[in-house]
């Protein structure tokens, strides 16, 4: 079944025993932000750290093992290559845990000899896809909170090319809620030029009836245009000049083959898909749309660590706050993590019966992913490539997730079950 559901929302967007590293990082939180003892993959906290870790450091070990082989929520296949699992609480973190390959398996697929696979480490840089959708709604908050943006204003208003029957009602509110009426996706044309394609997402036809939340990653192709519009600066270069370089995210960026050494970019890319015409994919963007449009829009195409994902989850809790530097206002995240669908339905074939309620640029109450740890304020976001950011203001706990579990095949396995389990293992133990 879940073949059958990720092949509409792929198609709609753009068309040997595994090696294990896991450690409790010997983690400790500086004014600055974070200290972690083996960022590097393998060197760092001893004996001592690994003793005091939490009690729930090995269960979360357990889970993220027994993925990389097949379960009985994905019977024919391992839900993901390697994965990698950050836990902070109370602004310290508690877990740092690599597991798996982020290489094993080479185009075709076919998979790799031991000597070529490369083990995950704790600062893997994974292809973040829909988590790209978070950094997308923090850039154009911050233009809310400067006054070049009204969250009610028509986005027509910024973009004139948004035209079509029905969209001068729609809001740049909208947008971040999923309640545009903008379908999932867009269909992409080879060879159009990244001009041309930018105009053809803004020519979008709305296909909603009804106000109801419809995921839509034109929506937000759309609110990074505006972005881009009020800044005078490409998408990239307005999240990383507002979003990534105040959080200290040092490698978290779109297009990392043109950021990272080769040295990195050897032992820290993480693969993902295997088997598309494009051939393997590693450090290259997994999703269509994206990469025909130079890997930076507004619905994917954000690279990052679990680390650097984390720290964001951290700043949203702290109110909009992360090392001493201001990012977002109070008030404005306040207006982000509050529920604007109350009372609407949701749209969503691939998970029928799920809530609606969503923020500004992330979801609310989602068990579908978030397990126990569920509840009205619990707050994030998922990410095709199999990403997740979850963070529960009850607990001031942030839970950063990242898994290739497109790598080689996306269709191979359903990320959800696993998300779900390591949220719920984390809830029996806070």
């Amino acid at each position: 079944m879940i073949s059958a559901m990720s092949l509409t929302r792929r198609h709609l967007l753009g068309a040997g025993a595994a090696a294990l590293t896991a450690t409790a990082a010997g983690c400790k939180r500086e004014a600055s932000g974070w200290f972690d003892g083996q960022s590097s993959g393998g060197q760092g906290a001893g004996a001592a750290a690994a003793a005091a870790a939490p009690a729930y450091v090995a269960p979360l070990k357990a889970v993220l093992t027994k993925y990389l082989k097949p379960t009985t929520a994905n019977p024919k296949h391992p839900t993901y290559a390697g994965a990698a699992l950050v836990v902070m609480v109370n602004n310290s973190t508690t877990a740092n845990l690599a597991v798996g390959h982020a290489l094993r398996y080479g185009a075709g697929p076919v998979e790799l000899a031991a000597a070529k696979r490369v083990a995950t480490r704790t600062d893997t840089i994974w292809d973040l896809a829909s988590l790209t959708k978070v950094y997308v709604a923090i850039a154009l908050l911050q233009q809310v909170d400067q006054g070049r943006v009204d969250l009610d204003a028509p986005v027509v208003r910024y973009l004139p090319g948004f035209t079509g029957t029905g969209k001068a009602q729609v809001t740049v509110r909208m947008l971040l809620t999923h309640t545009s009426g903008l379908p999932v996706g867009v269909t992409g044309v080879k060879g159009l030029s990244v001009a041309a394609q930018r105009a053809k997402v803004l020519a979008t036809p709305l296909v909603g009836g009804a106000k109801a939340f419809r995921y839509s990653s034109a929506g937000l192709m759309v609110a990074g245009q505006i972005v881009e519009k009020v800044t005078g600066l490409t998408l990239d270069a307005a999240i990383k000049n507002g979003v990534t370089a105040p959080l200290g995210a040092r490698y978290m960026g779109f297009n990392p083959r043109k950021w990272l050494t080769a040295a990195d970019q050897a032992a820290r890319l993480a693969a993902t898909d295997a088997r598309t015409s494009r051939g393997l994919l590693r450090g290259t963007v997994h999703d269509d749309i994206a990469y025909q449009m130079g890997g930076v829009i507004g619905s994917a195409g954000m690279f990052g660590t679990a680390r650097d994902v984390a720290l964001t989850g951290q700043m949203l809790l702290a109110g909009g706050i992360y090392g001493g530097r201001r990012i977002l206002s109070a008030e404005i995240v306040k207006e982000m993590l509050t529920n604007h669908n109350a009372g609407l339905p949701a749209v969503d074939p691939e998970r029928p019966g799920r809530p609606s309620d969503h923020g500004l640029g992330v979801t609310l109450r989602q068990p579908w992913f978030m397990g126990t740890l569920s509840a009205p304020t619990t707050f994030g976001h998922t990410g095709f490539t199999g990403t997740s950011l979850l963070v529960d203001p009850r607990k001031k706990l942030v839970v950063s997730l990242m898994t290739n579990r497109a790598h080689p095949n996306w269709s191979w396995a359903d990320p959800d079950p696993m998300r779900a389990e390591v949220a719920t293992t984390l809830a029996k133990y806070l």
